[in-house]
């Protein structure tokens, strides 16, 4: 038996990276490799399409372990302390086992965590105003109800950099402030009183590069005042705690996590310090989340909590799926921190070693971020530093940058979002109140948005028109010719129509294009789509659009695919447009919506 074993793959000859190409190459037939396979990313990395042991490069040190005390935090919005503390003890009773309060005022410490256990429960702060005193109160509170030092988990932010981000404006006085808090929390070395937060630059477009480099830029930044102020270079990073916000590319953002750990050890490095204890939190990101077929952002959430556990994180702090154009519910807030418990106790994330670790994809995935990441780094010290880059609008710029690209490729539907792009939810309906009419910029500041503002903006103009009509328009999607395109095009422009929240009816067939053209001529659509083939184009969509505009001038006419040779006929003959993978779902529909607007309100004259 021993024998056998030892000899179960003695009749294979381990394959070389070149005999696979070799096999990939042949099932191209000819076409170019790179272009076809290699996933060319917006951090300007290119990922190959698969990886073996000839890839395995030096890994990066200091990733970070699976955190085993994985944090699941809540925010607790507090106005008054006894409302607060009520929400907290809800909050734990539902599983949660960190509690993030935002204070916008002081408030009593005691009444403030009355009955809560902080030997077993993580307690952080969001503070503004008087953040000196609460925290002499709050450490005061703790040395009353700590039963060990270490026991005492959570953090202090004063938003230094997330307010000076989005505002434009920084209050130096915080820096004063950071230096009393360290030296209030020095007995605990689990308590965390130096937050740097670098959520505001994913969620205001950046690729992930960025949002490591323009964090670890505002950390020197943040670090160098600190210094100037006398605080131990130690302290500093024994008391650091870094929140990054999660995107939406699973594998992707794995790799950013392990990368920031990486490059946070070799920022350290230079400061002379080689042992520290620092705290990193992942929040789910604005960016990513929808506000039509919003209960895809569970999903979201839910990948974005995994791809941020298996990058290492401390803890994990997901917004309700509704955020976005409601007042979280009840509900929404407990399936939220439901995530994490499932993952974490049902998924054993976190408490097994890292299943990711020694991946080749993740191993490179990570090194080229790091690598990316320290490049930009590199360059924004050079020009001045953080404070420089960000007042001189070179980081703003650079981001802007990113962000156009984005919303151009979401805009051409070459990256999917669920419910907003693709698949769009055409049961539901969506107040026009609730969606954006446009992405808001400020040059001078980065404003965290959701990438799905102006696509919310075509759909916007739909909701305005059937609110302020009564009338929703319809689309009529109309086959002929060969089975298998016609189907496939009719499904196409399902979709991409779906995307302006019209009413779609279902695919009609019919057995030419004449007899198309005079039916769907005469009925009671706003738009109708032809579906066919190629071939079938060529030989009868002239007669289709004739036949079709001899009946009705008014309908909007399309045709689904790009018939390039015959479009200048076709346009002639009274065809209003194409759509095609290239289109842009934007323009194209805003087009649309322009033409059926005046059909609607003149037919009300």
């Amino acid at each position: 038996m021993e024998t056998n074993k030892n000899n179960l793959f003695s009749d294979f000859k381990p394959l070389t990276k070149q005999e696979w190409m070799n096999k990939v190459n042949i099932d191209l037939k000819g076409e170019n490799f790179n272009r076809k396979l290699v996933w060319k990313h917006l951090n300007d990395i290119d990922f190959q399409p698969f990886y073996c042991a000839e890839d395995a490069s030096k890994h990066l040190a200091n990733t970070g372990e699976n955190a085993r005390s994985l944090i699941n935090y809540r925010t607790i919005q507090v106005q008054f302390a006894e409302s607060g503390n009520k929400q907290a003890l809800k909050a734990i009773k539902e599983g949660v086992t960190g509690l993030v309060f935002n204070l916008k005022e002081n408030v009593s410490v005691t009444k403030l965590l009355n009955k809560i256990n902080i030997n077993e429960i993580a307690v952080s702060f969001t503070l503004t105003e008087n953040a000196i005193g609460f925290v002499k109160d709050f450490f005061d509170f703790s040395d009353q109800n700590i039963t060990n030092n270490k026991n005492l988990r959570g953090y202090l932010d004063l938003g230094i950099i997330s307010n000076y981000l989005t505002t434009g404006h920084f209050n130096m006085l915080h820096f004063e402030a950071l230096k009393h808090l360290v030296n209030l929390s020095k007995e605990y070395p689990n308590f965390k009183a130096i937050t740097i937060s670098g959520t505001t630059y994913l969620d205001s477009g950046a690729n992930q590069v960025q949002e490591v480099a323009y964090t670890l830029n505002s950390l020197i930044y943040v670090i160098e005042h600190c210094l100037e102020r006398d605080v131990d270079i130690e302290s500093i990073f024994n008391n650091l705690h870094v929140e990054l916000a999660i995107g939406s590319e699973y594998f992707i953002e794995i790799g950013k996590f392990r990368a920031f750990n990486s490059l946070l050890h070799e920022i350290a490095k230079t400061y002379g310090i080689s042992n520290f204890k620092h705290t990193l939190t992942a929040k789910t990101s604005v960016w990513s989340k929808s506000v039509t077929d919003a209960h895809t952002n569970l999903l979201r959430a839910t990948t974005e909590a995994m791809s941020a556990i298996l990058g290492n994180v401390d803890g994990v702090l997901i917004d309700a799926y509704d955020k976005e154009f409601n007042n979280p519910s009840d509900f929404s807030t407990r399936i939220a921190g439901n995530i994490t418990t499932i993952l974490k106790e049902e998924s054993y994330f976190g408490k097994v070693a890292n299943p990711v670790d020694g991946s080749y994809y993740i191993e490179e995935v990570s090194t080229k971020i790091a690598e990316k990441a320290l490049e930009l780094f590199k360059a924004i010290e050079a020009y001045g530093g953080f404070y420089k880059a960000f007042e001189s609008e070179l980081i703003q710029q650079q981001i802007a940058e990113i962000r156009q690209e984005k919303i151009k490729l979401i805009s051409q539907r070459r990256l999917p979002m669920v419910g907003v792009n693709k698949y769009p939810n055409l049961m539901e309906t969506v107040p026009s109140k609730v969606l954006s009419a446009g992405g808001n910029y400020n040059s001078k500041l980065l404003i965290p948005r959701r990438a799905s503002l102006e696509i919310e903006a075509v759909r916007k103009v739909t909701e305005l028109l059937v609110e302020e009509t009564g009338k929703r328009p319809t689309v009529e999607l109309v086959s002929y010719g060969n089975l298998t395109m016609r189907k496939a095009r009719a499904a196409f422009s399902y979709d991409f129509m779906g995307v302006s929240g019209f009413e779609i009816w279902a695919e009609k067939s019919y057995d030419n294009a004449k007899q198309a053209a005079g039916r769907s001529a005469l009925t009671e659509s706003d738009v109708v789509v032809i579906c066919s083939s190629d071939p079938d184009y060529t030989e009868s969509a002239l007669l289709f659009v004739e036949t079709f505009r001899d009946i009705n001038a008014d309908k909007v006419l399309l045709l689904a695919g790009n018939p390039v040779d015959i479009m200048e006929a076709l346009n002639t003959a009274g065809l209003d447009g194409c759509i095609h993978l290239k289109s842009d779902v934007i323009q194209t529909i805003s087009g649309i919506q322009e033409k059926v607007q005046k059909n609607i309100k003149s037919l009300q004259l």
